[in-house]
């Protein structure tokens, strides 16, 4: 005869527990974290094809040739690989001080210092050596943007400011320091209708992968992400810092150094984003110009939601949302659909997000409540006695 747990009490995973059970205790693992992201995604799905079929546009027309304008053709992938790669990083400035318990998404702010300080480089340090000015564009990009968004995390341990407000008025700050100085003591007179800074040196410009037009951004990227989540799930400092953001009150408690794991997670953060403005001045624009302020630091909350603020996951979330923003211009020619309805369909997958992840919120909070109110059975000790 078998026996069945006592209600609230997981089945046996261990080496006892059949092959079957553990099988299946490995598959909810996995996949149960992904379901609110899956949800996300139909109901996205679901409500896009309700905002074409408003305007009488073929809606099964529309998500072939979102899919044909982000992975159907090799040109199509390495567009969509493209975008993907500052979105990597961007993605990482929201998750990495996710893991401490704050809301961060000044990233575009980040990634706007962290680009402009990439391209002073060689004017400050001219003639130096290609590889060590690269890295040297790298380390003062990483700076600029790790400092900016540890701004946010000191004023939120120190004067109690909201981070996600913090972050969203510091970005505008930076974005309006970045376009001052891009249009006024560091413009190249050479710029007249659209001002930037003096182009790179060709020795300083970071080029493709092998066989591929896409930059060495996505390479450095996927590392990070990795890296990141290796740090997270398998360092001290990564497990203290998923304490802090569990419970602030317990990490004091067991002697966690709360304001230097929250700094730390802010300044590596910022410093992803800062790298990502790096790589968009010395492997895209060839300078710092406004069109540096693309957008990709916004849309790496996007794909830091969806990811569920999981390193790995952002790798797949990144190409995702990257080839729904490469298929913008394949929308415009074949539907006459206006190039921003891609980002309605970001809109929509936001909104849906934000819902399923308080949804499941709630019903995490609901189990909770039954488990602690139903009786607990009797041991056997008790009823032998």
């Amino acid at each position: 005869m078998t026996t069945l747990p006592a209600p609230g009490v997981a089945a046996p995973t261990g080496p006892t527990a059949s092959p079957w059970r553990r099988l299946r205790s490995a598959l909810l693992n996995g996949v149960a974290p992904a379901l609110p992201t899956l949800c996300a995604l139909a109901g996205t799905l679901l409500l896009f094809v309700l905002f074409l079929l408003v305007q009488g546009k073929p809606a099964g027309d529309a998500c072939l040739l979102i899919y044909q304008g982000a992975f159907g053709t090799l040109f199509a992938w390495q567009n969509t690989l493209q975008r993907a790669a500052p979105l990597l990083l961007t993605a990482l400035c929201v998750a990495l001080p996710a893991r401490v318990g704050l809301i961060v998404i000044g990233g575009e702010g980040a990634l706007a210092l962290g680009g402009l300080a990439a391209a002073v480089m060689p004017q400050l340090l001219p003639g130096l050596p290609a590889l060590v000015m690269l890295v040297l564009m790298a380390v003062a990009a990483m700076l600029a943007g790790g400092l900016w968004i540890a701004l946010c995390g000191g004023l939120r341990q120190w004067r109690g400011v909201n981070e996600t407000i913090s972050s969203l008025l510091l970005s505008y700050l930076a974005v309006a320091v970045f376009k001052h100085l891009v249009e006024g003591p560091l413009r190249d007179p050479a710029s007249l209708n659209k001002p930037s800074t003096l182009p790179l040196p060709d020795p300083y410009l970071v080029g493709s992968l092998p066989g591929l037009e896409v930059h060495w951004g996505l390479a450095w990227g996927a590392i990070a992400c990795i890296a990141a989540w290796v740090f997270l799930r398998h360092s001290v400092s990564g497990f203290a810092m998923g304490v802090v953001g569990g419970n602030v009150r317990t990490a004091r408690l067991v002697g966690l150094s709360v304001n230097r794991l929250v700094l730390t997670a802010c300044a590596l953060g910022g410093a992803a984003a800062g790298l990502a403005g790096m790589f968009e001045v010395s492997a895209v624009q060839g300078s710092a110009t406004s069109a540096l302020l693309a957008g990709y630091g916004f849309s790496g909350i996007l794909v830091a939601f969806a990811a569920r603020q999981n390193p790995l996951a952002i790798i797949v979330c990144a190409i995702v949302i990257g080839g729904v923003e490469a298929s913008g211009s394949l929308l415009q020619r074949r539907l006459d659909l206006p190039d921003a309805t891609t980002l309605v369909l970001q809109g929509l997958l936001f909104c849906n997000l934000l819902a399923w992840e308080s949804i499941t919120g709630r019903l995490a909070a609901l189990k909770l409540r039954w488990q602690q109110a139903a009786p607990t059975l009797p041991s056997k000790e008790s009823r032998h006695a």
